[in-house]
């Protein structure tokens, strides 16, 4: 992955960039940072083109992420909110959220989208349950809405999920607080599958699709470079080898059974 880094929104923190790599991450005085192993991280954090994962260092206590506990390992996602020593840090992008063109700001979803694409819940009362795109997904207090969100200060219409063409849409309907995506502040915007939408602060869904032959998704770029294949075996010369091992045996056989006729 390229361009992540660590925001802390309740510490006077610059963002600390991740690169491709392990970072180990402990506490500092009243805040935590980059720290040497010599100097017992919490937690390392590992980077590469497939994704991040956070390990847990052994008699740590007191890291979660999103809310849950973690004792050993967790797979991160754009957006994670983690929790050290009660120090918040948020898990985000240097690219932007991609804005909805203005030409698609009064252009209505399609009625039929597509049963592919998932708005699957990681957190909050939906968790472990999928939408469908097939029709847009209304998220609101109301009664009629698909993805209900019951909390008396939240939006009846907060917003509403669906497809332009091949496109996956978030709109506001007028919601007081607006949307987070991947940890920033939104109100329209254009998702990607692996987008992370986080509707009062506590109920969080990823974007599911499956991914275009020979495509690469917008927000994942390789941090390291290809590994060359290894050169093909030599099956010929071993297949020759063979058949001359082979006919050595059968010409050794019929020796040894003229000999035995005479």
């Amino acid at each position: 992955m390229e361009g992540l880094k660590l925001r802390f929104p309740q510490h006077h923190h610059p963002e600390m960039p991740l690169g491709a790599g392990v970072h180990a991450i402990g506490r500092i005085g009243d805040t935590v940072g980059l720290v040497g192993d010599d100097d017992a991280p919490s937690v390392r954090l590992f980077v590469d083109r497939r994704g991040v994962w956070m390990t847990v260092a052994d008699g740590a206590h007191g890291i979660h992420v999103n809310g849950r506990p973690v004792k050993r390992m967790a797979m991160l996602r754009l957006g994670d909110a983690i929790y050290l020593d009660g120090v918040e840090m948020l898990l985000v992008s240097s690219r932007p959220v991609e804005a909805l063109p203005e030409a698609l700001r009064h252009v209505p979803g399609e009625f039929r989208g597509d049963g592919r694409v998932v708005v699957r819940g990681v957190g909050g009362r939906h968790h472990g349950r999928s939408f469908t795109l097939e029709s847009p997904r209304l998220v609101g207090r109301s009664e009629d809405a698909d993805i209900r969100i019951e909390d008396p200060d939240f939006a009846e219409r907060h917003a509403r999920i669906e497809m332009i063409g091949t496109r996956v849409v978030l709109r506001d309907l007028g919601s007081g607080d607006g949307s987070v995506v991947n940890g920033e502040p939104v109100r329209d915007a254009v998702l990607s599958p692996g987008d992370q939408i986080v509707f009062d602060q506590h109920h969080r869904f990823v974007i599911e699709a499956p991914a275009a032959p020979g495509a690469t998704p917008a927000r994942m770029q390789a941090a390291e470079p290809a590994v060359e294949p290894p050169p093909p075996p030599r099956r010929n010369l071993h297949l020759s080898w063979l058949l001359l091992a082979a006919l050595l045996l059968a010409a050794a056989i019929a020796a040894l059974l003229l000999l035995g006729g005479h």
